[in-house]
């Protein structure tokens, strides 16, 4: 498919009470050299084409616990969201879309790395864009030790058991976007994503549930 659209999960899962992991990107219009789209504070295709893209960003996301969310979150350390830097790349061809990226922790907040694969079918209808497909996310072990760890002292002021991570798959997730055309530089989007918590993540007393849907509307703008 000619110009489809380049799409990466949205996954959010609640870890606790208001605790809440938020994987990025949204929707991305990436022609050209450099971009700037949310959570992608400037971003840079290295290569790109008709069909792919390959580069890197600096983005933002909003990764982040704090005891006070929860009662009993009392005794563990809250963790503090901040920049990640992203490599990425994608290939279209017909209809299908594969994307990859890799975020690494550059703020010092312990969230390591994490590593994203999605695979999306796209078909243009009318104004409308519709993409969907599965994917999944791989978390190092500094990642999975801050987020869902829980050391012996943490154990000890939060009454919750000691728990170990280490590196592994933390989720599968299906993502379906929609995408509306409102004029040559205009569009809205929503986007539904649907994830369950896998390995250390899903057996972490930190974890509330495993399964999770969230959502999220935006409206783009082209220059």
């Amino acid at each position: 498919m000619k110009n489809a659209k380049a799409t990466a999960p949205v996954w959010a899962c609640r870890a606790w009470a208001k605790t809440r992991l938020l994987s990025q990107p949204l929707p991305l219009d990436m022609e050209g050299l450099c971009f700037l789209t949310r959570p992608d504070v400037l971003g840079v295709n290295v290569l790109h084409g008709e069909n792919y893209h390959l580069g890197m960003s600096v983005s933002f996301d909003f990764q982040s616990r704090s005891s006070s969310d929860d009662a009993r979150l009392k005794g563990l350390p809250d963790v503090h969201c901040g920049p990640k830097l992203r490599l990425f790349g994608d290939y279209t061809v017909w209809a299908f879309t594969g994307a990859v990226a890799a975020y690494q922790d550059i703020a010092g907040t312990g969230q390591g790395l994490t590593a994203t694969a999605d695979i999306f079918m796209s078909a243009p209808i009318g104004n409308w864009l519709i993409s969907m497909g599965p994917g999944l996310t791989w978390a190092n072990a500094t990642y999975t030790k801050t987020l869902f760890g829980i050391t012996p002292q943490e154990s000890a002021a939060s009454g919750l058991p000691h728990y170990d991570t280490g590196s592994g798959m933390r989720d599968i997730h299906f993502n379906v976007n929609a995408t509306y055309k409102i004029s040559p530089h205009w569009s809205a989007s929503v986007e539904a994503v649907v994830g369950r918590l896998e390995h250390y993540a899903a057996g972490s007393p930190i974890t509330e549930r495993r399964l999770d849907l969230n959502g999220v509307a935006s409206v783009l703008y082209r220059f």
